[in-house]
């Protein structure tokens, strides 16, 4: 029987994220796990008349080939996917995790090596292609979230629900104070961080290339970061779960990193010059996602939350920073987590996870699941 859940989500992605058109290309990459899924993305993509082309993808496989692989075989990999990429006008990924760790085993040199190879490819994707990426309730997803497997897969479809159109339209307020802000200062329990975001791009998130979404973003000016922070959710990397991470910054280098794994965690951050730099900064907006389930893909969209970001940024939302990490880290700033509270050039934007300006107050989860009121004839 066909899961209607499943019937509406392929629509979300192929008409509001990607807004597929007649005759476009797309390419659908994922796993066998994700077939009921991925099923009904092909039916809706042939119903708008457009084209679908299928990769599948099996990460124990993957593990096998990147473990031992060269510059040379990355190189030429790389040159595939670059032809491929050509005739194509779009890509939708579905993610069904079996294992989080998979590629934990392989050595960090060889992985760090084919990243820098590949990395040209995800450029373009990311640039210059309409896509997005979500993931499909799988077993191991839902142990890592502490939840049965059917509760978790229902948690998922709701919180991917969530009414974009409504969302993106309570974001301009937020966009518009954070264009015009300059200094940003972040205060929680371990954590007394600034920073200036002046004159870098000011991004809305509602769908267009993560379901589930809902998050705003940019960057801080490059140099601008001074302080700490103390991250109170998981951050996971690559397998690896950090728990505990605390960061120092002068002048917006990391210049003291501790988590259970410090030795490691420095190890991420050495990974090239940019890595010890930040590349985004987010706040988390989704009404429906309360709480962390060990997916970063969900956890930075936490209501209530900012996320920051070692490493690379996102070219629509520059500041400069280059580099082969991108590490998005979580601090919940509600109550029930410790509280904290966002300030911009002075002015209290939000405590305990609660807008406080009358404009944004839109963006509390009690507004944004409010329904709409039927006007009465």
């Amino acid at each position: 029987m066909r899961d209607e859940r499943l019937i509406q989500l392929a629509k979300t992605l192929v008409n509001h994220s990607i807004e597929l058109k007649e005759n476009e290309r797309v390419m659908i990459t994922g796993s066998v796990q994700a077939k009921p899924l991925m099923k009904e993305i092909i039916r809706e993509v042939h119903r708008v008349g457009a084209e679908p082309f299928l990769d599948l993808r099996d990460d124990e496989l993957m593990v096998e080939v990147v473990k031992k692989s060269t510059k040379s075989s990355a190189e030429i990999q790389r040159n595939w996917l670059e032809r491929k990429l050509e005739d194509l006008d779009a890509f939708i990924f579905v993610r069904a995790v079996e294992n989080d760790a998979e590629m934990s085993g392989v050595p960090s040199d060889i992985l760090q090596e084919y990243g820098k190879v590949i990395r040209s490819v995800n450029t373009v994707i990311m640039n210059e292609r309409k896509w997005v990426l979500l993931n499909y309730p799988t077993p191991a997803a839902a142990q890592k979230a502490k939840m049965g497997t059917e509760q978790y897969e229902d948690y998922l479809l709701e919180v991917c629900s969530v009414d974009y159109k409504k969302l993106a339209e309570k974001q301009k307020p937020l966009v518009e104070l954070l264009e015009r802000t300059d200094k940003v200062r972040l205060v929680a329990p371990n954590t007394d961080l600034a920073f200036s975001i002046k004159d870098i791009p000011v991004i809305a998130s509602h769908g267009k290339r993560n379901i589930p979404d809902g998050e705003v973003f940019t960057s801080p000016v490059i140099d601008s970061v001074n302080g700490m922070i103390s991250f109170n959710t998981p951050c996971p990397y690559r397998g690896i779960t950090f728990n505990n991470v605390s960061l120092t910054f002068k002048d917006g280098k990391i210049i003291d990193a501790t988590s259970d794994n410090t030795e490691k965690l420095n190890e991420i951050l050495d990974s090239d010059e940019g890595a010890r730099y930040v590349g985004e900064f987010a706040i988390g907006l989704n009404p429906l996602i309360n709480d962390p389930v060990g997916d970063i893909l969900f956890d930075e969209k936490i209501n209530g939350s900012i996320h920051f970001t070692p490493g690379q940024a996102y070219e629509d939302a520059d500041n400069g920073n280059r580099s082969m990490v991108h590490w998005d880290m979580v601090l919940i700033m509600k109550k029930a987590f410790g509280g904290g509270e966002i300030y911009f050039d002075d002015q209290l934007i939000q405590k305990d996870g609660i807008f406080q300006p009358a404009e944004l107050q839109g963006l509390n989860p009690e507004q944004l699941l409010k329904k709409e009121e039927e006007v009465k004839v």
